[in-house]
């Protein structure tokens, strides 16, 4: 017999051992039902990890060491008061010392505080009344306020339910009271604005994501930007690219006619004498939308070229120019998810998601399964190579890394449907390698996944909003809260220096606090 037919004899072998096993191993069980015996245990397969967590070696556990009677962590922020308890003891015993037990306590109670404000009245006729302190808001405390605003953003509540706990509490409150509490705070917003201005201005990348959002009952979309300094969240009518360059703008209104503009416009297929024409012209700054698209009409501007709106092209690179001449996203690298209205500037794509299109294929035959699976391995595999580069980048390392990747992707395997989307990840070869230029840049938009989950937690709880004071109040309510998560900032200790509780303590200009931790250039 020739070596393949050997080979074939020994799998049809192995295959009938194995089917003889099974056999047996039903038949055992057969008998022991029968006796009334209890059967094998059913035991769950263990969790298949996903293609992240198998390109991504776990770190070494710690074994975890516990003594009894040993309280649980107490955070450091909370000062901790001593009290003494006594024993009666008989006479001749001898003092051994103290033995301590830690209890944490929370004291939560109404107060109602009668301020008794001296009215004067001067010899020439004008009355002065003693100035209230500082921190009161409409009949509330700053105390009581600081509160209501941790319970609705942080605890995820709703305002009726933060009435009712209110009125349980002891206090008498309306709903009224509670939106305008909630809606009426400019000093924190406009520190949420410039949260976002502060970190496009010195951001080496962002990652971005949206989801969808309610508005006057209408349906719109919340766009979320970050990095590992701040998060800030803007909720728009629109899902375009020409929305997601008004939300980089971080509330500037101008459009500027500069270098970037004119760039943008080539790139995007606009008629090099029309740009021409446009360069030419001595204007370079527009207030408003509204002067700028006169400035359009009065150049004679084409409104579609093959198909491509040019009105809508020269706007967005009026904004784009509008981001380089304030200075944000200065070569920022904007990692996204493939959605095409986030590919503006310096561009990287997450390797989860471009991987979850391999993931999602539909097999049909063991062929095809096999082939999938093996590029799967052979993407986590770079993956995890990816990450090692990323400790230590290496120019001999990243050339060998460009070739390994079209390896992988010029790879064919006879399935089809693959091949073609093989052929895509291929196209996309510079966002996907974005980080070999750039090493700081993450492989994936998990930090905009988990950052985003807040706002849908939100809007399962609550719906949407109804004005545009609460719309811009969540919104940036929910940018501070996360952005304070990652510059280790207590939510609760932002919310009473802000507010000017008593005691609170005392905490830097968030915006500042971004500037002094980017990373050097």
């Amino acid at each position: 017999m020739s070596a393949d037919a050997l080979r074939q004899l020994v799998l049809e072998l192995w295959q009938r051992q194995a089917d003889l096993e099974q056999r047996l191993r039903d038949r055992d069980a057969e008998i022991a039902r029968l006796k009334g015996l209890s059967g094998r245990p059913a035991i769950k397969p263990a969790v298949k990890p996903s293609g992240m967590e198998a390109g991504t070696p776990a770190p070494p556990q710690r074994p975890v060491r516990r003594r009894r009677g040993r309280a649980g962590k107490v955070s450091k922020t909370v000062t901790c008061e001593d009290r003494v308890l006594c024993v009666a003891v008989p006479e001749g015993s001898r003092f051994k010392g103290y033995e301590d037990f830690t209890v944490q306590e929370l004291e939560l109670r109404a107060r109602r505080i009668r301020l008794r404000r001296e009215r004067w009245l001067t010899p020439d006729g004008r009355c002065m009344v003693a100035s209230l302190p500082s921190g009161i808001t409409a009949h509330l405390g700053p105390e009581l306020q600081r509160f209501v605003l941790f319970q609705y953003h942080r605890g995820q509540t709703t305002i009726p339910r933060l009435v009712a706990l209110l009125a349980d509490l002891g206090f008498d409150v309306s709903q009224r009271q509670v939106v305008r509490l909630l809606t009426r705070r400019g000093a924190l917003l406009a520190e949420a604005d410039a949260v976002l201005r502060a970190g496009l201005e010195t951001a080496s990348w962002i990652s971005v994501d949206d989801t969808g959002a309610r508005h006057k009952a209408a349906n719109g979309v919340c766009t979320q930007l970050g990095d590992d300094r701040f998060t800030a969240f803007k909720t728009t009518g629109s899902k375009s690219r020409l929305n997601f360059l008004e939300v980089l703008r971080a509330g500037h209104g101008d459009y500027v006619v500069n270098p970037a503009a004119l760039a943008y416009m080539r790139q995007g297929g606009v008629p090099l004498g029309t740009v021409a024409r446009l360069e030419a012209h001595p204007a370079r700054r527009f207030p408003s939308e509204a002067a700028w698209l006169d400035h359009l009409r009065a150049l004679n501007w084409p409104t579609c070229v093959h198909k491509i709106d040019m009105v809508r092209l020269a706007t967005e690179a009026a904004v784009w120019g509008s981001l380089a001449d304030h200075g944000l996203l200065p070569d920022t690298v904007i990692l996204s998810d493939d959605a095409g209205q986030f590919d503006v500037g310096l561009h990287a794509l997450c390797w989860v998601h471009a991987e979850r299109l391999v993931h999602k294929l539909d097999t049909f035959t063991p062929a095809q399964y096999a082939a999938q699976q093996h590029i799967r391995s052979l993407i986590w595999a770079f993956y995890a190579d990816l990450k090692a580069y990323q400790k230590a980048p290496d120019p001999g390392r990243r050339a060998q890394l460009r070739v390994r990747f079209e390896r992988i992707f010029l790879r064919r395997t006879g399935f089809s449907t693959l091949d073609r989307l093989l052929v895509r990840l291929r196209a996309n070869k510079d966002e996907l390698l974005r980080v070999l230029d750039r090493p700081e840049v993450p492989l994936h938009t998990n930090g905009s996944e988990n950052d985003i989950r807040c706002h849908v937690t939100r809007r399962k709880v609550s719906g949407g909003t109804r004005s545009d004071a609460g719309r811009a109040a969540r919104d940036g309510f929910l940018g501070l809260m996360k952005t304070c998560a990652k510059l280790g900032i207590a939510f609760w200790d932002f919310l009473g220096h802000r507010l000017g509780v008593p005691g609170s303590q005392d905490l830097a200009y968030l915006p500042d606090v971004i500037r002094q931790r980017a990373a050097p250039a």
